[in-house]
């Protein structure tokens, strides 16, 4: 699933390409994708793009009047959401749920798009030739269109809560967040509504490096363990953003690969410790973890066979 990082670093991509530049025509090929119809998609045919924009994992394509409110400039580090604005234009907010990715074309294919004999689920296509297609793996479709007058009339993007590489994000924010929450630190972390933007893969590795178990309760951690977390989680987003920075979406799935500590490599070894990387698997995903950095030896159980060691 593509998270902060990856999402900023096709914000970033998108920005410097699309900016200023009109839609020509805007194709749904799998209408599920579509999730509002006022303004309907055909109201993006001709309008100027003047932005783009992160919040959470949506991305946000602004056009006719101004550019979304706190966007950073492409040569500028990107410092969080930008808030709703008041463009005159529709929006085109798109969110890639787990499988979903986007493929840019310097010149877009004329090829014509079957509805149901394609991964693609919207084509846009641009004013200077070029252009882009989202496309969904798999045959669970999650992948999520909106065609809107302002950014908060997306109901995932209204409920989020701050993120994480906002510079007003400090350590006692973040205490608030989790203060009294009986819950999973990773449940927590991976919560929207709490903290914007973070995934299963990035949790994975914000825990690893503030060496905690997963399964610590947000409520019982120590005001020494809050300092850790918070710098863990910090300094593992702003790591993985930089090292998106730049690069074309078809190399951020790569990067974000070669980045990880311990999410998606179970049985290789802890680069910390030295340890194994094990797994725990839930119904349609997994979390991973090194028992040496993280539990104090301690093997967590795997949900499939026996109930969670606590």
């Amino acid at each position: 699933m593509p998270e902060m990082p990856e999402v900023q670093g096709l914000v970033d991509f998108l920005r410097e390409r699309v900016t200023g530049l009109r839609v020509e025509r805007a194709t749904i090929a799998n209408i599920a994708a579509l999730k509002t119809y006022d303004p309907p998609i055909e109201s993006l045919k001709g309008a100027e793009i003047t932005g783009v924009a992160r919040h959470g994992k949506f991305v946000d394509l602004a056009t006719a009047g101004s550019a979304p409110a706190g966007s950073a400039p492409a040569d500028s580090a990107p410092a969080g959401p930008a808030p709703a604005d008041a463009a005159s234009g529709p929006h085109l907010v798109f969110h890639l749920a787990k499988a979903g990715w986007l493929r840019w074309y310097d010149r877009l294919p004329q090829t014509i798009i079957r509805p149901g004999k394609t991964p693609i689920a919207l084509r846009v296509a641009l004013s200077d030739g070029s252009g882009f297609d989202l496309t969904e793996a798999g045959t669970k479709k999650s992948l999520a269109v909106y065609v809107v007058r302002g950014p908060a009339e997306v109901a995932g993007i209204a409920r989020l809560g701050p993120d994480p590489l906002d510079p007003g994000f400090d350590r006692d924010v973040f205490a608030g967040l989790i203060a009294g929450r009986r819950t999973q630190i990773k449940g927590v972390l991976r919560d929207q509504s709490i903290i914007a933007g973070v995934g299963n893969a990035y949790s994975d590795e914000i825990l690893h490096a503030a060496k905690m178990s997963p399964y610590a309760l947000a409520a019982s951690l120590t005001d020494e363990e809050v300092d850790r977390l918070h710098a863990a989680m910090t300094a593992t987003l702003a790591e993985a953003v930089a090292e998106a920075s730049g690069k074309p979406p078809a190399e951020l799935k790569d990067a974000k690969r070669r980045g990880m500590q311990v999410h998606g490599r179970r049985g290789e070894t802890c680069p910390v410790c030295g340890d194994t990387v094990r797994s725990v698997f839930f119904a349609d995903n997994s979390l991973e973890y090194c028992a040496t950095c993280q539990t104090g030896g301690k093997i967590l159980a795997d949900r499939r066979l026996s109930r969670l060691l606590k």
